[in-house]
């Protein structure tokens, strides 16, 4: 594969798409359904897995919580809103225009981190897998597989857009000069004060990812 000029990664959950919102929905069905006793369980062995693992697996939660309450038959339900999510509703304005945009200079990437079942899944649904065109990874830990995304597409200028700090200083520290960090202060890990003391600033910050069209 011949290296673009430039090659945009964006992040998915609370960079183009607001996963904080999907949580709070969750949190709401799952209060609704099952009660705020079953509610904060689901959330301590989501919490659990997520230390083990390394990034946030919602549908090994619900195992987890099904194993829980074995003979509740209502947990085939929850299984059935979280797959069928509408996450269309949950990108963020603005979030698909400036991915055309970004076309006419170089080629806008997905780089993600999750399971392999549920983002993709939330990929799709969302509308954000058609506005990439397809070009989507999705490891356990990004900021490790640099080599295989270089190798993938490889590029003379990086431009990285998420929403966690330290994956933004990883990357730069990685790749240097090559790299342009892109920092939307949106959802909980953008404004999380102690978080963001640990790390050096990222090239740029933004209020929201709709601020980034016309700064590039």
């Amino acid at each position: 594969m011949d290296a673009e000029d430039t090659v945009f990664l964006f992040d998915v959950d609370n960079t183009l798409l607001d996963n904080d919102g999907v949580a709070d929905d969750l949190r709401r069905h799952l209060t609704e359904e099952f009660g705020a006793e079953r509610e904060r369980r689901y959330w301590d062995e989501f919490e659990r897995l997520r230390e083990e693992l390394g990034y946030a697996d919602y549908l090994g939660a619900l195992q987890r919580f099904r194993l829980a309450y074995p003979h509740d038959t209502h947990m085939l339900a929850l299984s059935e809103w979280l797959v069928d999510y509408p996450f269309e509703e949950r990108v963020y304005p603005g979030a698909l225009e400036l991915v055309a945009s970004l076309r006419e200079r170089g080629r806008p990437v997905i780089l993600s981190d999750g399971d392999v079942v549920f983002q993709p899944r939330k990929v799709r649904r969302s509308g954000l897998w058609d506005a990439f065109g397809g070009d989507v990874l999705i490891y356990v830990h990004k900021e490790r597989e640099l080599d295989d995304v270089e190798r993938r597409y490889p590029a003379r200028r990086y431009v990285l857009v998420d929403d966690k700090i330290r994956v933004l200083a990883a990357v730069k520290a990685a790749w240097g000069e090559r790299v342009t960090t892109v920092f939307p202060r949106q959802g909980h890990y953008a404004v999380d004060s102690q978080l963001l003391g640990r790390y050096p600033a990222p090239d740029v910050t933004i209020e929201s990812i709709g601020d980034l069209r016309g700064l590039l």
